[in-house]
């Protein structure tokens, strides 16, 4: 027999699905019709934005968005051809592959980023006051949320 809290939680986590769809939809429609590229595409380039260097192993990217390493590849490939990533080979080990950041893909990371966040203030702005975001950002994290991805500059960036 369900109790209370149960039927809540499963309402909340219907809710947080619900919502999830809804943001993400804005954001691929936005992304798509100003830059051209999927929100997913976005999320890639946001990791390797703050990669040091601006690349990583893309078995590492495939970990940081969520993908297998054959989803990152075939995610990759449209972005390369679109000159905003390119790969790299490790110098020691050939067997070793980097998906790197060009410098068209620094540019228009930063215009996507600009539009993404339009979204993100337009979105909660309509519903939420600053101190509800804070703290739906506090409970997002308790549950294992991550935020975006900041630069880490080491001394290859």
């Amino acid at each position: 027999m369900s109790t209370d809290r149960t039927q809540d939680a499963l309402d909340t986590a219907l809710r947080l699905a619900r919502a999830h769809a809804a943001l993400t939809k804005r954001l691929d429609s936005v992304l798509a019709h100003r830059h051209g590229v999927s929100y997913a595409d976005f999320q890639v380039l946001l990791h390797l934005g703050a990669a040091p260097g601006t690349r990583m192993r893309r078995v590492d990217l495939a970990e940081a968005v969520g993908l297998t390493a054959s989803g990152v590849t075939r995610g990759l490939g449209p972005l390369e051809r679109i000159g905003l990533v390119e790969r790299e080979k490790d110098p020691r080990d050939a067997r070793i592959a980097y998906a790197a950041l060009t410098a068209t893909g620094r540019e228009r990371l930063a215009e996507m980023t600009l539009s993404a966040e339009e979204v993100a203030t337009d979105w909660f702005t309509a519903g939420c006051t600053e101190s509800e975001v804070a703290t739906l950002s506090r409970l997002l994290t308790a549950v294992g949320g991550r935020g975006r991805p900041r630069a880490t500059r080491g001394p290859d960036a």
